[in-house]
């Protein structure tokens, strides 16, 4: 009988940290047109270097078009228009739009150097050839609304003064927030209504905002549509924050996954194929099907919904971990980011399995039958912005079929902390506990 770890051992491929660690994973990409690229932490230094150096070469080898990441669309869309060489902006001037916490998650040394890359990559190529950089996410309420706006008053004055009109209702002083609560409670009126008849012109009247063509123009539509997308979902989702019964987190990566599926059929449409790599963490790519999860909550993500629309044949998950290392991240919600140790991982976790290979840094397939041994449920580790070790079996563990979450796998025994271009003071190297495992 062929045990978890002898499976492990059998299928790995040790890392040499070349770019021919990424051959094999270049191989299963095969003619796939969506590679969702995750993380276990959005602190991790080796994952944004891993991510970057995979789509590089499935940019330059694979002719891929896009990479969507998990950030706010009109954040994200002004690095988009650095990397296209269509803004007057500086590097770090492009970075300006990403103000909201966690802003560590962007604006750190290793997304800079990628967009750099990228906009290196796109410099003596036109603008149809050149490869974009978006946002899934849907926290910008009041800025995408303000987005719209600003395209509609530079296109059509008249229709930009009645979306400033049906926009007011989002006004309570830039806090989303507060209009959700206002709104559950009965104490301002919904935006609903307003906010789905703006998308609604904003699309029917497409054609006449397109009558000089060119591929800035339908670009430059094409990001107000999605603005306006953002804000009648994002509505959606800071309302029913307040309201029972309403898991928010499958609206979230409801309009996560239709953002890609825009971008997709946008790309396919100016002539491309459509072709899109997406940076997220490995809860919203690892098909939530193999997690407890879609098990006992009923939660579905990226992964799943993109295996369900495009069948799976088209998408490959690709999930990171790591054993123990540095991480940054803040203790509590808006708190400081910090140089934080990650505890080595649970006994009866994957992590905890991946170490004890003891091949440290690996390639792990997942698909067929080979992987089997490793279906048995195991914990795994997520940390996203905020890590809390002293709860962490709670805070931070969920169980996980890993063949069934990700069709491919990298580990990291031991990971260092992303560098943060804004760091405060409690950005210091923590040190690691004398009395560990035995205090508390």
């Amino acid at each position: 009988m062929v045990t978890p770890l002898t499976c492990v051992r059998g299928l790995a491929t040790r890392l040499n940290e070349r770019s021919s660690d990424y051959d094999a994973l270049l191989e299963q990409v095969g003619k796939r047109d969506f590679v969702l690229l995750g993380e276990a932490s959005h602190g991790t230094a080796e994952f944004y270097l891993m991510r970057a150096e995979i789509t590089q070469r499935l940019i330059e080898e694979k002719g891929f078009e896009a990479v969507l990441v998990e950030a706010d669309w009109p954040d994200a869309l002004r690095l988009n228009r650095y990397v296209r060489g269509i803004s007057q902006d500086s590097l770090m001037e492009a970075f300006g739009d990403f103000q909201r916490f966690p802003q560590w998650m962007w604006r750190n040394d290793d997304v800079r150097d990628f967009i750099a890359d990228l906009y290196e990559h796109n410099a003596d190529k036109p603008l149809a050839e050149q490869v974009g950089f978006y946002g899934l996410d849907l926290y910008s309420l009041h800025r995408s609304a303000e987005a719209v706006i600003a395209y509609l008053s530079r296109i059509d004055p008249e229709q930009a003064e009645l979306a400033r009109h049906g926009y007011a209702c989002l006004d309570h002083h830039g806090d989303p927030f507060q209009y959700g609560r206002n709104v559950a409670f009965g104490l301002s009126r919904s935006c609903e209504e307003a906010s789905v008849q703006l998308l609604c012109e904003l699309i029917n009247k497409a054609g006449r905002y397109l009558a000089h063509d060119g591929r800035l123009a339908s670009d430059e539509q094409f990001f107000a549509e999605q603005n306006a997308r953002v804000v009648v979902n994002a509505e959606e989702y800071y309302r029913a924050m307040f309201q029972a019964r309403v898991d928010t987190w499958n609206l979230r990566d409801k309009h996560m996954t239709d953002t890609l599926t825009e971008l997709h059929y946008y790309l396919r449409s100016q002539g491309g194929r459509g072709r899109v790599v997406v940076w997220a963490h490995n809860s919203h790519l690892g098909d939530a099907r193999g997690t407890e999860m879609g098990w006992g909550r009923r939660q579905h993500n990226i992964g799943q919904l993109a295996r369900q629309r495009f069948g799976h044949r088209r998408v490959l998950l690709v999930g990171f971990t790591t054993h123990t290392g540095y991480v940054s991240a803040a203790r509590d919600w808006d708190a400081p980011v910090e140089h934080r140790w990650v505890r080595p991982s649970h006994e009866d976790s994957y992590e905890r399995l991946f170490h004890r290979s003891g091949l440290d840094r690996f390639y792990l397939p997942l698909e067929g039958m080979y992987a089997d041994p490793l279906r048995a449920r195991l914990l795994e580790r997520a940390i996203g912005v905020i890590y809390r070790p002293e709860t962490e079996r709670g805070s931070h563990y969920f169980r996980a079929s890993l063949p069934q979450q990700f069709d491919a796998l990298f580990h990291l025994d031991e990971t260092t902390a992303v560098e943060p271009f804004d760091k405060r003071e409690p950005w210091q190297r923590e040190d690691i506990p004398e009395t560990y495992p035995f205090g508390t």
